[in-house]
């Protein structure tokens, strides 16, 4: 039997309990947009906004598996590590990625397992783990990162540098919006 057009489907993440993989063909900015008077403009905008997030993250999760059996998690944990070769702590990391230190705790394991983490105690503080790439690690993040960035570019290929530059410009402005708005609701 064939799915109907407007289907969703929907896993869970192995690595990072709580978040999805979502394979959409009719998104919800579509529906959205094919009844407008039901939906405001702002609903529109966040909903073109998840979309392209959910497209790109998508291509980009299918690409590292396909490419080099790693999952979205392993290499953003990896990206956070080669900025600080010396290494960091557990919950550095974690807060770094804006996950729980469970989350990043099994990501750990398994790449230290594959030989791409090592993990040590720390000097001042027994009870601290400081983890770092190896130096298998390091090369293999870095092979990951520049095929990362080509695929980057190939999916932002038809924007113009004029329009990389507008949205960027007017993506810091949403972001400070939606910081007034979070920090208003705080108090």
């Amino acid at each position: 039997m064939q799915q109907p057009p407007n289907y969703l489907k929907v896993q869970l993440d192995e690595e990072t309990p709580g978040r999805l993989d979502c394979i959409m063909n009719l998104d919800s900015e579509t529906k959205a947009v094919e009844l407008p008077h039901e939906h405001g403009d702002e609903l529109r905008l966040w909903l073109r906004l998840l979309t392209c997030t959910t497209l790109i993250e998508g291509e980009v999760r299918s690409r590292l598996r396909e490419r080099f059996d790693v999952t979205l998690p392993r290499f953003d944990l990896m990206a956070q590590l080669d900025k600080v070769p010396e290494g960091m702590t557990l919950s550095d990391v974690s807060k770094r990625m804006m996950v729980s230190n469970g989350n990043v705790t099994g990501l750990v394991e398994r790449l230290v397992e594959s030989g791409h983490l090592d993990r040590r105690t720390s000097d001042t503080d027994r009870r601290v783990q400081v983890i770092r790439l190896t130096k298998i690690g390091r090369a293999e993040f870095r092979k990951m990162a520049a095929e990362h960035e080509t695929w980057i570019a190939d999916l932002f290929s038809e924007l113009t540098p004029k329009d990389v530059r507008e949205l960027m410009r007017l993506l810091a402005k949403t972001k400070g919006s939606a910081q007034k708005s979070a920090q208003k609701r705080a108090l």
